[in-house]
């Protein structure tokens, strides 16, 4: 069994990114996953599928997914005093 891993930020934070392709960026966080140690940002670090067609004469598409981001990537951020901790 996977040990809980303890998280800075917890779901409904407002967060700043501070490394990777959105870096600073700000979002809230929409979902946690303590397993793994990832966050899903609203709107950010969007991954392309391309899904084949399920039936006769449907066609192909490709889909633009959130996919998490590592919690260490981010930092707490405050909207009103624009502080980051």
């Amino acid at each position: 069994m996977a040990k809980k891993l303890k998280m800075h930020v917890k779901k409904g934070d407002q967060v700043k990114i501070i490394s990777g392709k959105y870096k600073g960026k700000i979002g809230s966080i929409t979902r946690v996953n303590t397993k793994t140690g990832k966050i899903l940002i609203k709107n950010m670090n969007f991954k392309t599928k391309h899904c084949k067609p399920k039936q006769n004469g449907e066609t192909g598409k490709i889909v633009q997914i959130e996919s998490p981001i590592h919690s260490s990537n981010v930092m707490l951020y405050e909207e009103k005093l624009k502080i980051q901790k």
